[in-house]
């Protein structure tokens, strides 16, 4: 008798590792590819980790700290991340294998989820460095971004349209928005490129403790990039403390790219659940509020992901 309840005890045991283990083969991960602290890609990050952990089963969502769009087109198609936010001319290039922005290859496993917000071209001197214009920045040191990051990508476009180049600088700096930030603050450099939201931390930080200067892009600058990803756009007056006046620049859109190793049934969710709670996305960051559904798939450099195209198929954004 003892020898059976022995067995079924043993049986009993056996089930329940093999459930256990049946349902933690279920468990998926949502893996968001961002950028840097200081930059807005992160907070809509985490938000969209909090939103799918809280309304999508057996997930575990997490917010990567990223060098931005370039790496994380890189990072999607070695299948490291499942979702990243990028600018739309780096998705292209990434889309393309453009070598001169850093992708030696196509990376053809890209799929598109939604596009998002645009991005700003926002130049930043500091107010003591005779700095108000885009030729004034000649002989000046500067800060571009991480190297191949989209906000240098942008950097390179935009000065290439004015007529410059970074040979033009007397001192090229290759750092994230926040470690700019600082040395401005220091009087290491005199001026800053940041592409991202308007409002973004970084730059607000840098308002509130020394006079700026926000710098103009001409609108044909922006026309002379010869992109559609590039459109002139206006940095309104009073985005940071100090700016009395709107200031004239150049916008980009931003997607939210997936790949095609991620399953139809994961890309509807994560597609489904970023709508149906896209007030708490609103709340991570101003820069979002513009991001409406029937804006999804308009300009979308690489083709829907089709877990993504069957919400907007039903949605009736696709037709």
């Amino acid at each position: 008798m003892r020898f059976i309840k022995a067995l079924m005890g043993t049986a009993l045991v056996a089930t329940s590792l093999v459930g256990g283990a049946a349902t933690a083969q279920k468990a998926e991960f949502i893996n968001i590819l961002t950028g840097g602290q200081s930059g807005v890609y992160y907070p809509i990050g985490v938000a969209l980790s909090q939103i799918y952990a809280q309304t999508i089963p057996n997930v575990k969502a997490t917010a990567q700290v990223t060098k931005a769009s370039a790496e994380n087109m890189n990072l999607l198609q070695a299948g490291r991340g499942e979702l990243a936010m990028a600018l739309a001319d780096s998705v292209s290039d990434a889309w393309e294998g453009n070598e001169e922005a850093g992708f030696t290859r196509k990376l053809d496993k890209l799929r598109g989820l939604s596009g998002t917000y645009n991005n700003y071209i926002q130049i930043v001197a500091n107010a003591g460095s005779g700095i108000n214009s885009l030729e004034d920045l000649r002989g000046k040191r500067i800060s571009v971004g991480a190297a191949r990051s989209g906000t240098e990508l942008n950097a390179r476009a935009i000065f290439k349209a004015a007529g410059m180049s970074y040979d033009d600088f007397s001192k090229v700096e290759y750092l994230p928005f926040g470690e700019s930030v600082e040395l401005m603050k220091n009087r290491q450099l005199d001026a800053t490129l940041q592409s991202a939201g308007l409002g973004v931390s970084s730059i607000r930080d840098l308002a509130t403790s020394v006079d700026i200067v926000v710098v103009p892009v001409p609108v044909e600058v922006v026309e002379a990039v010869g992109s559609e990803a590039y459109q002139p756009a206006v940095i309104p007056a009073g985005t940071y403390a100090g700016q009395e006046v709107d200031v004239a620049t150049a916008a980009i859109p931003n997607f939210l790219v997936t790949h095609s190793g991620v399953s139809d049934d994961l890309a509807y969710e994560m597609t489904k659940q970023l709508y149906e709670n896209i007030d708490s996305l609103y709340a991570a960051h101003n820069a979002v509020k513009n991001m409406k559904l029937e804006n999804a798939v308009k300009g979308m450099p690489v083709p829907i992901h089709p877990g993504a195209e069957r919400y907007y198929r039903e949605k009736g954004v696709i037709q």
